[in-house]
């Protein structure tokens, strides 16, 4: 596919790989439609792209946790047509289950998996009655493995990655395509304000993952494993693993980092 000439609807607009994505987008000659929840901060970024591009800009603020405010946004989308629509916003918990509030592990669930379920309902059956279009649900590569000390976030990804999986089958033939993109560890505001101190080399940039999922979308890839190939890597060994195992692996590692002392309970 080409991005020039399309309209792309970005989710979790205004920040890291959001934000990467829709300035790549536009970059590309996509049109878009920014979702986010300030209405400042996308005014800001769609004119900043507009400025820089000429891209033709829509913003539509909205909190996606919230079903009354998901489905005001999709009334304002109202019958648009969407090529290609990208489900990037989410969000996850870190630290113990037990010791971390509950509210983070319920907002997770309802953005990563809530949220983008209902928006690619709304929009997938648009784009299957006009035969075409492509959604790119966003996932991890923690949605391949448990991931203790982020339990509630994995799980989301795990859904994520399931529910694409069975949806591109569903719409084979119909003209609409469905991509999962599992990128690793992105360098974000995922941790900010937690007290961990984590390599930047173990990251990749928003900027990076985004050319490579939209040049893994061009190319007609199903799955986009963007950034470091230690990903795809991590992927492989890992489906070699018992499920017990990959979960105290992983329970180590985040222990490593300090993830088991981040709100812990008293």
């Amino acid at each position: 596919m080409t991005y020039r000439g399309t309209t792309a609807l970005v989710t979790g607009a205004t920040k890291g790989l959001g934000r990467a994505l829709a300035e790549e987008l536009a970059a590309r000659g996509a049109d878009l439609v920014l979702v986010a929840r300030s209405r400042a901060a996308l005014d800001e970024l769609a004119d900043e792209l507009r400025a820089r591009t000429g891209v033709t800009t829509r913003v539509i603020a909205a909190d996606l946790t919230d079903r009354t405010s998901r489905r005001a946004a999709l009334a304002e989308l109202g019958e648009q047509p969407i090529d290609l629509l990208l489900n990037n916003a989410g969000a996850g918990s870190v630290g113990p289950f037990l010791g971390t509030p509950l509210a983070e592990h319920v907002d997770s669930i309802a953005l990563n998996v809530e949220a983008l379920t209902e928006l690619t309902h709304h929009i997938a059956g648009a784009m299957r009655r006009a035969g075409r279009g492509t959604v790119v649900n966003v996932g991890s590569t923690a949605g391949y493995l448990p991931v203790p000390y982020q339990a509630s976030y994995g799980a989301t990804k795990a859904y994520v990655r399931s529910f694409t999986e069975a949806l591109r089958v569903e719409l084979r033939g119909t003209g609409v395509r469905v991509v999962a993109v599992n990128p690793g560890a992105i360098r974000t505001a995922f941790f900010d304000g937690k007290d961990v101190t984590i390599d930047p080399r173990a990251y990749d940039t928003p900027e990076r993952v985004a050319r490579d999922v939209l040049d893994h979308v061009r190319s007609g890839r199903a799955v986009s494993i963007p950034g470091m190939k230690a990903n795809a890597a991590m992927i492989v060994v890992s489906s070699l693993l018992p499920m017990r195992v990959k979960a105290r692996v992983m329970a180590v590692l985040n222990r490593g980092l300090g993830f088991d002392r981040l709100g812990a309970a008293e």
